[in-house]
């Protein structure tokens, strides 16, 4: 689906038309520049790279440093490829927010959830604690409790919510209602939240 790159820029609410105070968050998406164009003949498959944020150049290695100039374009951060745009589009060519979305459109926003580091279950998967805090209990408010049967069947079943790494992770919120398209600033107001920091890179496709 035809989309573009974008950065979190944080949450704030707007009010919609009946009244109602509506949370969202505020992407900034695009300008972003065509760095190339493939095809079913040359690559096997149909599709346009993009380029999103400017890189300087003695950070861009040299087959990438060639691969911008042969687009007529400078060098680029990140990049990520989309497919099923409207239009034919060409080397060097630049997408802003408001050729590929518009207001009312829906659409599916790809980030980096938060990193937490080492969680235990009360955190990581909302676990309630066992035990009492009387009668002798010592340090267990915040322990999972049981995680298998005893001498049968002997082991503890795979996938057993336990602690570990919290966060990190690719994660894509689908079905986003798109409340105002701002062109001349860039920016993209989508209802609800989604996945990643203030300053993180997000794609967004609709």
């Amino acid at each position: 689906m035809p989309g573009l790159l974008g950065k979190k820029i944080g949450m704030t609410s707007v009010f919609s038309a009946d009244g109602k105070n509506v949370p969202c968050t505020v992407i900034e998406v695009g300008p972003c520049v065509v760095t190339q164009v493939k095809n079913v003949e040359k690559d096997g498959y149909a599709a346009v790279q993009v380029g999103f944020q400017e890189a300087k150049e003695k950070n861009t290695s040299a087959p990438l440093l060639g691969h911008f100039k042969k687009a007529g374009t400078t060098p680029k951060r990140h990049l990520a490829e989309f497919t099923g745009f409207d239009k034919e589009l060409n080397l060097g060519d630049t997408l802003s927010v408001s050729d590929v979305f518009a207001d009312e459109d829906f659409v599916d926003v790809a980030g980096t959830s938060k990193g937490h580091g080492f969680q235990g279950v009360v955190k990581r998967h909302g676990f309630g604690g066992v035990g009492q805090m009387t009668h002798g209990q010592d340090d267990r408010q915040r322990k999972p409790g049981a995680i298998g049967a005893c001498s049968y069947p002997a082991k503890v079943f795979k996938g057993m919510r336990m602690g570990g790494q919290m966060g990190g992770k690719r994660v894509t919120t689908q079905n986003l209602k798109v409340l105002k398209v701002i062109p001349e600033h860039n920016l993209l107001l989508i209802k609800g939240s989604v996945a990643g920091c203030k300053g993180s890179i997000v794609i967004v496709e609709k």
